[in-house]
């Protein structure tokens, strides 16, 4: 790992901003729109976030949710380095059981080739969907082995992005390319500089092996909030020193949405609400327009899910969204937020990363 791995995982803040902020894209489809319609929403949000100073752009992997476009985050990161010169781009995370290690490694790889030097690779042990569905990704349904296995499938892909494996062993001779076997071989110029490894977790398992390993770490926030405060405590606490990191580094995922009126604020966030109770409740589809949550008759059950959802989204006008974005960070120790809007039109989630960025002070482009 090059010397200045820390730099990179360290972010900087801008503005008024307490700590560097970031982006988190689920790139989420609404009723009446399609994913090219959200794949471009995409783009335009992160020439947004790298025009206003935003650290970082990771984008999440899911799968057979109709209203989240994610499934394959390296292809969607290698259009958005396309269309960007300077902001951090990542997974927020890649699925590690759903994937060969050496894939991974080989993706990620190309991702570094293509934006040198700007590529982070931020990993889950969760199936980013239904046990189903994470059988037919991984072709078998002993799912509770892929999670067991993972602190092995994190050493074996970190043995492959450094191309490192020891003789004798198995994989001794197979290189991930691109990769630093380049940098080694006769006329060799390629750079042996890798990715850095991010850890995400919503409970204490990772929250623990990150710290333990040296590495960053990003938790789920956004829909895990219980659980924050004693995971970042978990993490710190476990946190030895590496070559990646001296110090523990960890961000958090919020969801956060602002709006120029804080009534068009809360009729967006039902929308989202309403969204996730259908997904909790194996309905997953579109994310419906604010009308249709409107209308929509809720049960006491789902009325009590839809105000603890929306308890822990920072949602209002710009100022009231700063206000609850800087709580939150005194609160938890944050070293970095990362945002996620979650609405139905991309209009709105473009307009909420320029408010927040406006609320802070951001740079402005020239």
């Amino acid at each position: 790992m090059a010397a200045d791995a820390a730099e990179e995982i360290r972010g900087t803040a801008h503005g008024t901003a307490p700590v560097p902020l970031s982006v988190l894209d689920l790139v989420t489809v609404g009723a009446g729109r399609t994913a090219t319609d959200a794949l471009r929403t995409s783009v335009d949000i992160v020439r947004l976030a790298e025009a206003r100073g935003f650290q970082r752009y990771w984008v999440a992997e899911h799968h057979s949710m109709p209203g989240v476009a994610s499934s394959s985050p390296a292809v969607i990161l290698a259009h958005l380095a396309a269309h960007t010169d300077r902001i951090r781009l990542g997974s927020g995370g890649v699925m590690l059981p759903n994937h060969a290690p050496l894939v991974i490694a080989e993706q990620f790889g190309t991702l570094e080739a293509m934006a040198p030097g700007r590529v982070d690779l931020g990993l889950g042990r969760a199936p980013g969907t239904d046990g189903a569905t994470a059988a037919a990704l991984r072709r078998t349904d002993r799912l509770n082995e892929g999670a067991d296995d993972f602190p092995q499938q994190l050493a074996e892909l970190i043995r492959f992005l450094d191309d490192d494996f020891p003789d004798g062993h198995p994989y001794a001779r197979i290189h991930a390319v691109p990769g630093p076997v380049q940098a080694t071989s006769p006329g060799g110029v390629q750079s042996a500089h890798r990715p850095p490894v991010w850890l995400l977790g919503s409970s204490g398992f990772s929250a623990r092996l990150a710290g333990t390993l040296g590495l960053p770490f990003a938790f789920a926030h956004h829909f895990s909030a219980q659980n924050t405060i004693p995971a970042l405590d978990l993490y710190r606490e476990s946190f030895r020193p590496s070559a990646v990191l001296d110090a523990p580094y960890a961000l958090i995922g919020v969801s956060a949405l602002a709006t120029d009126d804080e009534k068009e604020a809360r009729r967006q966030v039902l929308a989202a609400a309403l969204n996730m109770v259908r997904l909790r409740t194996g309905r997953p589809g579109l994310v419906p327009t604010p009308e249709e949550a409107e209308a929509y008759d809720f049960s006491p059950m789902e009325e009590e899910f839809v105000r603890s959802w929306n308890a822990n989204v920072v949602h209002g006008t710009a100022d009231e969204v700063r206000a609850g974005l800087d709580d939150l960070q005194k609160r938890t120790g944050a070293d970095e937020l990362m945002l996620t809007a979650n609405a139905h039109g991309g209009d709105v989630r473009l307009r909420s990363y320029e408010l927040i960025a406006d609320a802070y002070g951001l740079p402005t482009p020239a």
